[in-house]
């Protein structure tokens, strides 16, 4: 390892040279209170920015130790210090000149919600944090001068500010430390209280619009109905009131723009963490709960859909079901099945966004055409089985059709933003309105064995690495997707997507999995079994191709994995 003032000699050293000799930078150098690497240098000033990354020592950032005990406080700083820092850097990008992107400084931008990212880890012995510089040119002509002053001036102070414990702001740390820690013992009391959701009194739901994330200012504060009222036992808030949604099928209902998509939203996200001021602070869901929808155009490979989808026309095996263009039943069945397998055991669903035909067929349309004419049984019909047989609980939004009144065990009405249980007053009415007795098929859990393939690569035709397979290159299209290699996965159904890191982590996974984990013979819930492993063991780290992980990637959960796996459409099963 080289010091500091051997990257200053060779700075010099280069100054006003052909951009490319900035790669000979490329190493580790120890600084006064931290070690800095350059683990990737820029093509010329127009690419993609060079990758840093700094280390520091628990000794040296001075952070007590209670606050990296274990993995959730250890997440919880190092999102906080990951915002210190973009506040930090973001006064300081682009002050150093050049062409290009000459100058930029940029690390992870954080939302509402509290992600593990590459951006910043913590172990028990230091702090890495991760980001970008644009190393300054002039045309293409290397500027070390200005590249002196963003590492030896702008950087220093920088870290000081962001990740040194006596610059930060105790209290305000302190206290995200154990909103983290009361978020957590709420998610493991629902289970012990027989819930699947907590929506704690004068939470705000509502957000400032459709594509800002932030609370909508003078909104009305949810507030629980009594009936549903329960306490939550915090361990630094001490007792807290909240609706308690039980295990089950519960119904939201209500009138257009009441409230109803509102609180599905903040329950389908309720699976995070959030920082303090988000209102939905202590809105919290299932770790493992899962949004679902219908995808029309889907594509579906080897699921077995028979608990909902039986006796084709054309004599096509449900049980091992395969599509390139799913209809919206078909793809919302495959959701569901691929839910149960990736361990989920709470289904969230709007009907807004349902297959209509999949979720229920009313009395008239069941006169017209009979059972023995529609190979489809509904969602309707399923749902009791789901929770009684697999343990399975739904969370519905209904808004047109009054059938489900009839399976729910809990309906809640949402009224201007304000909930109120109308349990009673449903099942007293439901006898005036009786269901057209349909007998299901018998319930039996669908079976999986589905085995990943994969393309073989193709061989280079030209350049320096002709004759030799072609890599795996991603190229990622927002929080809607990514292009691996030419095969694209397309993501934008997956509403519990919060983050343009996320899907970056999945390609990342994906590739990793298809070049070291396919093997035609492990099933798809094995592969994730094992990138499981991985990620606990040692992060995404573990998928990052041999060289060092960049900043730029955040944690998905094991659902979101599963997802893009079965979005992949190069993988089949045998």
């Amino acid at each position: 390892m080289q010091n500091a003032s051997d990257l200053k000699t060779q700075l010099q050293a280069i100054h006003r040279t052909s951009y490319p000799a900035y790669k000979s930078l490329k190493g580790s150098y120890q600084f006064r209170d931290f070690i800095l690497h350059i683990d990737h240098v820029q093509g010329d000033p127009f690419a993609s920015p060079s990758h840093i990354r700094i280390r520091l020592s628990h000794k040296t950032a001075g952070f007590p130790a209670t606050y990296y005990k274990d993995t959730l406080t250890r997440v919880t700083l190092a999102d906080y210090l990951t915002r210190q820092f973009e506040a930090q850097v973001s006064r300081y990008t682009f002050r150093a000149k050049g062409s290009g992107k000459s100058g930029l400084i940029s690390v992870s931008h954080c939302g509402q919600e509290v992600l593990s990212r590459s951006a910043c880890e913590i172990t028990d012995k230091e702090i890495t944090a991760r980001f970008f510089i644009g190393f300054p040119a002039n045309g293409r002509t290397i500027n070390a001068t200005e590249l002196e002053k963003i590492l030896f001036d702008f950087l220093p102070v920088c870290i000081e500010k962001a990740f040194f414990y006596k610059n930060t702001d105790h209290r305000n740390l302190e206290q995200a430390i154990f909103l983290a820690e009361d978020q957590e013992s709420i998610r493991s009391q629902l289970k012990k209280k027989n819930l699947v959701a907590f929506v704690a009194d004068h939470s705000v739901l509502p957000r400032e619009s459709g594509i800002s994330p932030h609370p909508l200012k003078d909104s009305v504060p949810f507030m629980s109905p009594q009936s549903l009222r329960v306490p939550m036992e915090l361990p630094h808030e001490g007792t807290i009131y909240g609706m308690g949604i039980p295990a089950g099928i519960t119904l939201i209902v209500g009138g257009g723009y009441h409230g109803k998509s509102t609180l599905l939203n903040a329950l389908e996200l309720g699976v995070y963490n959030h920082i303090a001021g988000d209102g939905r602070e202590y809105v919290i869901t299932d770790a493992n709960a899962l949004k679902l929808r219908s995808e029309d155009g889907r594509f579906i490979r080897n699921v077995d859909i028979s608990l909902f989808i039986n006796d084709l026309p054309n004599k096509k095996d449900t049980r091992c079901f395969s599509t390139e263009d799913a209809s919206g039943s078909t793809s919302q069945a495959a959701d569901i099945v691929e839910g149960i397998e990736a361990g989920s055991k709470v289904f969230l669903l709007d009907e807004d966004t349902s297959a209509t035909n999949f979720m229920v067929r009313d009395t008239f349309m069941q006169e017209v055409i009979s059972r023995e004419k529609e190979p489809i049984t509904p969602f309707l019909e399923r749902a009791r089985d789901l929770y009684e047989k697999a343990g399975i609980s739904t969370i519905l939004v209904a808004g047109s059709s009054g059938a489900f009144f009839h399976i729910a065990d809990t309906v809640i009405q949402m009224d201007s933003y304000h909930p109120v249980d109308i349990s009673t007053k449903v099942r007293a009415l439901c006898g005036k309105y009786p269901l057209t007795e349909q007998k299901a098929p018998a319930f039996s859990m669908p079976q999986s064995h589905r085995i990943l393939s994969k393309k073989l690569p193709g061989i280079r035709s030209h350049g320096r690495g002709a004759g030799k397979p072609e890599r795996l290159k991603i190229k990622v299209h927002g929080k809607d997707g990514f292009l691996l290699g030419h095969e694209n996965v397309d993501l934008r159904c997956i509403e519990q997507i919060v983050d343009t890191e996320q899907t970056a982590a999945l390609g990342l996974i994906l590739k990793y999995a298809l070049e070291n984990l396919v093997d035609e013979q492990r099933t798809v819930s094995e592969i994730v079994q094992l990138l499981s492993k991985e990620l606990q063991k040692k992060g995404l780290a573990a998928f990052a191709d041999g060289s060092s992980l960049p900043c730029g990637y955040a944690v998905p959960r094991i659902q979101e994995i599963y997802s893009c796996f079965n979005r992949y459409r190069i993988p089949r099963t045998i």
